[in-house]
């Protein structure tokens, strides 16, 4: 008799018979299981058969996948991969259109299974769904049905390529060009706009010979026209598209990624760096900002991701520039700075010194010494480092023709301080571009799981410039409130940078905000944010302090686990894992209430509360779950090498190693429920909870903690050592007397 652990009792249904309650037998062949079943309805040619979920997944189960059955599981008696496949594909080209929309329906649902796309591919069925797809209209017959056939179409197609069984690269250029048509028409269904959009964006994703017949169809115009409807996922399909267009434009001719409209010269032949003047002049900027940032639906998760990867393609716009030297031979470069010098001291200048070659060049090293440039005789020099290169000169040159006042103001205000006060207008500007260009990660590529995109940016066509101009004038502010001298640069700089950064925190909506918010972080306000973090932090570090602490430590720890685990009994909904950087396919996991048994189960959407235990099919008893794994570690991220290389990814990932030998795999949504379930497992696994989450939160909840039990002692001073003991009686024989 085989152990309990081999045997697995499950449900197994066929259309118009009563289900059959089995016991599956795990080390017994599968064949030998569904020539049971079949003999139990006297179905002939077992062969012909297998077992699929019944639930939404409808996924068949192989040899490789049945450890993966559950005790009280639904399963289906369905037809093989094979015959399915081959099923599907003669009413999918037959003449009756309920026919070929059925099997495109159940088509759609099958090709997410890698079993039925893997026979379903090999029997040329993507060949012929690109055939009914550039055959548009016509081999659709009716157009009526045309839209749902389609959009059902598209959607299998799409699931099928998803898989990586068959490379992007066999896709005809006929077919390309009649998805791009769907996208480049005014009025098409919103299911077929979205699934040729996700379909184009994945072609440009992978394969670079396809980015560029995709970009040949392409036009700005079009793409810019999606984001101007009120369909959030349009518009969020095609931000994605602009991005993967602009993330593989070629790197070693920095082309631009998006050709123009119709009446335009091509695209393809422009500079990287004039991209931003094409988008531009098509207003993509104020139509984010007005149909997307300031409209009045909530953004979503993966909206939020697409603009802060826009947002980041933007500014990697300034990389070349950031990395480009300036050559001191070069008489244009060397111009930005004679014009520096002009306008800031036009009017002071002495017209008749030009004859005298050495009044001159004195006069022009005084100047450029009062500008705060470090090479006074040569300051071009100045520029020869990277980052940031000429982008700091082209900032300087910005401020002082945009905002020429301010410009003068500054100079002239340092220029009549003492030497050792005055604050060096040029190398300050340069050091200040490169630490911008720090904050905002110019020149990396984006993060995958990152949403972080800052409304502010959207809100101008020179949006780092006039980031800049605010900051220099930062610079300048905290530079006097600090009485600095020029010892004090590095100092300076260091609380520059971290009146942007908390000031960025605060996600402001416009430049005229962020302005406002950090002026109001004076260097005094610096100065106490300051105190009042080390003292949160160090909580006084005398003896009875710290064995107070101590005391106290267990009790928050106990409270930090029981809301770990409070969240983990609300539940997560996370993205199924995809060798394709978007999925759309959710997945919900969550603790029941007594701690002891997880659910789990797949979803159609991505849902907006916590989802009942009901609905989720899957459990796993927390007493069968061997470890946590994290990371590199972790079975998906050693099985997806695209997911392998991916370190923000990586980073998000863990696992759940549980009886037999199986594993219950995830891709935390961010960073924050990486924390909450990786923390909360370990607990309900009686591990220490290490994440940064967790001592952030014990440094914090300690922190109020201790000042509460420390007000009735507020002014009081405490010692360092508790009180001495006192001398032992001479004799403990003594009684009190009453009267």
């Amino acid at each position: 008799m085989p152990p309990p652990s081999d045997i697995v009792k499950v449900a197994i249904e066929w259309p118009g018979a009563n289900a059959q309650l089995i016991e599956i037998d795990q080390k017994k062949p599968l064949i030998a299981i569904i020539r049971e079943v079949c003999d139990g309805w006297s179905l002939p040619n077992p062969e012909h058969y297998t077992l699929r979920y019944a639930d939404g997944t409808q996924l068949y189960i192989t040899e490789k996948t049945r450890n993966e059955i559950k005790n009280g599981t639904i399963l289906r008696l369905a037809i093989s991969p094979t015959r399915a496949a081959r099923q599907l594909l003669e009413r999918i080209q037959s003449s009756g259109l309920d026919s070929r929309l059925d099997a495109l329906k159940e088509l759609a649902k099958l090709s997410a299974d890698a079993t039925f796309a893997t026979e379903f591919i090999n029997m040329e069925g993507i060949f012929i769904l690109t055939l009914l797809v550039e055959s548009g209209t016509n081999n659709l017959l009716d157009k009526f049905s045309f839209g749902e056939m389609l959009a059902f179409t598209l959607t299998a197609f799409l699931e099928l390529m998803d898989h990586g069984i068959v490379s992007w690269d066999m896709i005809s250029t006929a077919f390309i060009k009649q998805i791009a048509s769907y996208v480049n028409q005014t009025s098409v269904d919103a299911s077929i706009l979205q699934r040729s959009l996700a379909i184009l964006e994945s072609m440009v994703l992978n394969s670079q010979s396809l980015y560029k017949k995709v970009a040949e169809e392409i036009t700005v115009g079009q793409l810019i026209a999606h984001l101007q409807v009120s369909n959030q996922e349009i518009q969020t399909y095609a931000i994605a598209l602009i991005n993967a267009l602009f993330l593989k434009a070629p790197e070693d001719r920095r082309q631009s990624v998006l050709p123009p409209s119709e009446g335009e010269e091509s695209g393809l032949d422009l500079p990287l760096t004039e991209m931003s003047n094409i988008l531009a002049q098509k207003q993509l900027r104020s139509i984010i900002l007005n149909h997307i940032i300031r409209g009045n639906r909530p953004i979503k998760t993966e909206m939020a991701h697409q603009l802060y990867v826009l947002q980041v393609l933007t500014f990697n716009l300034l990389e070349e520039r950031m990395m480009t030297k300036m050559d001191p031979q070069d008489q244009a470069q060397r111009d930005i700075i004679f014009e520096l010098r002009r306008v800031a001291f036009d009017a002071e200048s002495d017209p008749n010194s030009s004859s005298n070659l050495e009044k001159r060049k004195a006069m022009y090293t005084r100047d450029y010494k009062m500008l705060g440039f470090v090479n006074h005789v040569n300051p071009a020099m100045d520029f020869t480092q990277t980052p940031p290169g000429m982008l700091a000169l082209d900032n300087m040159l910005y401020l002082a023709k945009v905002h020429q006042d301010t410009y003068i103001r500054i100079v002239l205000e340092n220029s009549s301080r003492e030497d050792k006060h005055e604050c060096p207008f040029g190398r300050s500007s340069i050091e200040l571009t490169k630490m911008l260009c720090e904050i905002l990660q110019v020149g990396e590529l984006p993060n995958e799981g990152c949403n972080e995109y800052h409304p502010m940016f959207f809100t101008h066509d020179r949006a780092f410039e006039e980031f800049f101009c605010i900051c220099i004038q930062l610079l300048n502010k905290t530079w006097k409130e600090m009485r600095a001298t020029s010892e004090d640069f590095n100092k300076v700089m260091q609380v520059v940078r971290e009146q942007i950064t908390r000031s960025l925190s605060t996600k402001p909506n416009s430049l005229d905000q962020f302005k406002s918010k950090a002026r109001c972080l004076s260097y005094s306000e610096i100065l106490r944010l300051r105190q009042s973090e080390r003292m949160s932090q160090d909580d006084f570090q005398s003896p009875p302090i710290v064995e107070l602490r101590e005391k106290i430590q267990p009790e928050v720890m106990e409270l930090i686990k029981q809301q770990r685990l409070n969240r983990l009994c609300e539940g997560t909904s996370f993205r199924k894992i995809s060798n394709r950087r978007r999925q759309d396919k959710f997945w919900y996991c969550r603790l029941s209430l007594n701690h002891k048994v997880l659910h789990y189960g797949d979803l159609d959407e991505n849902p907006q509360g916590e989802v009942a235990f009901e609905s989720l099919q899957e459990k796993i008893p927390v007493v069968d779950i061997k470890a946590v794994v994290t990371g590199k570690d972790c079975p998906h991220m050693r099985e997806k090498s695209a997911l392998k290389q991916n370190k923000e990814v990586q980073e998000l990932a863990f696992s759940i190693l549980h009886d037999p030998d199986e594993a219950l795999n995830f891709i935390a949504p961010n960073k924050y429920e990486y924390c909450i379930w990786t923390d909360g497992l370990n607990a309900l696994l009686g591990k220490e909870m290490t994440s940064e989450l967790t001592k952030n939160d014990l440094d914090t909840l300690l922190s109020m903690e201790m000042k509460l039990r420390l007000l009735d002692l507020e002014n009081i001073q405490i010692p360092e050592t508790p009180p001495p003991i006192p001398k032992e009686p001479s004799s403990y024989d003594f009684v009190y007397h009453y009267g």
